[in-house]
């Protein structure tokens, strides 16, 4: 019984971290007035990136921040498209989510030899429990069942930064009245466009973060199927924690636990299908938007391009 506890928590955590990382991508973004639904395409090259440098260097830390620049790229395109030509958010982030799988695939037949699939990664992140494991293990023997490594307390580590800087600083006051009011923000001399833009790097490099930590921390190399919606049950997670940093983590823990369920009950043996189980995760994201959109209440600017002058 113990053992299967533990086993859900350590699911249910690693697998909120990619998640969670994408999910603060995607509140920031949205509380300056940009709509991000490119977060999947933006995970997508961030999990390539991650799995390559960490194949070629050695260092998952290396992948990890090399991956972030990549999602940051990304989605300064997304940035170009919505904030300067005004382009509709939602289009430009659906090209992001083509353009991003699409480069990464494109990517990985060049520099592992027409291969979709990256090789696996031996250098992984530290596990947080190692230490405490080995110290204790005579009286203490079930850290050694908690195999998480480093991304979960960063994760967790983003979300308090987060939001300290939407809630405590100047910096982050302007990022919320932006997303409610832009052009009070404008009236005070503060540039609308230069803050959108490093807005919506910043929820691209942490969307790329959170692809990479995927493909080091979790599967360990790269496949078409890394992502796999991941990036939508992050916007999902944005709705449910209502626009919120510590809403959307536990939001994150949620579609988190649903996943440790369909490695739980599934395998072989079990009287539940595979193909009914992995399922489940999807089918709680439409649930959760059916049953939390029309309680939560979006940026009132999100989505509407700015113009200067405009009242």
């Amino acid at each position: 019984m113990l053992n299967n506890l533990l086993f859900i928590i350590t699911i249910t955590l690693m697998n909120s971290v990619p998640l969670a990382f994408a999910a603060l991508g995607g509140v920031i973004c949205e509380k300056s007035g940009v709509v991000n639904i490119g977060i999947e395409g933006m995970m997508s090259i961030g999990a390539f990136t991650g799995a390559a440098v960490g194949y070629y260097t050695g260092s998952a830390w290396l992948g990890l921040i090399c991956a972030g620049l990549a999602g940051g790229l990304l989605a300064l395109f997304h940035a170009v498209a919505s904030v300067t030509f005004q382009a509709d958010q939602t289009v430009s982030g659906i090209a992001i989510n083509l353009i991003g799988p699409g480069i990464a695939m494109f990517l990985s037949r060049i520099f592992f030899a027409g291969a979709t699939t990256t090789i696996p990664i031996s250098h992984k992140f530290p596990k947080i429990f190692d230490f405490l494991g080995n110290k204790l293990e005579n009286k203490y023997s079930f850290f050694n069942s908690i195999n998480l490594d480093v991304t979960v307390p960063l994760s967790f580590l983003a979300v308090l930064l987060t939001w300290f800087v939407m809630y405590k600083t100047k910096w982050g006051l302007r990022i919320r009245a932006l997303g409610e009011h832009p052009a009070a923000v404008d009236s005070v001399g503060v540039s609308v466009y230069r803050t959108r833009y490093i807005c919506v790097v910043l929820s691209g490099i942490l969307a790329g973060i959170g692809g990479a930590s995927v493909t080091i921390a979790i599967v360990s190399q790269f496949t078409p199927t890394a992502i796999s919606g991941q990036g939508f049950i992050a916007l999902a997670a944005v709705i449910f924690g209502k626009w919120k940093p510590f809403g959307a983590y536990f939001a994150c823990l949620f579609f988190g636990f649903a996943q440790a369920l369909v490695v739980l009950l599934g395998g072989e043996g079990k009287f539940i299908s595979s193909d009914i189980l992995m399922m489940l995760p999807y089918l709680l994201t439409i649930l959760v938007l059916v049953l939390f959109v029309g309680k939560s209440s979006a940026p009132k600017a999100s989505g509407k391009p700015y113009q200067r002058g405009s009242r």
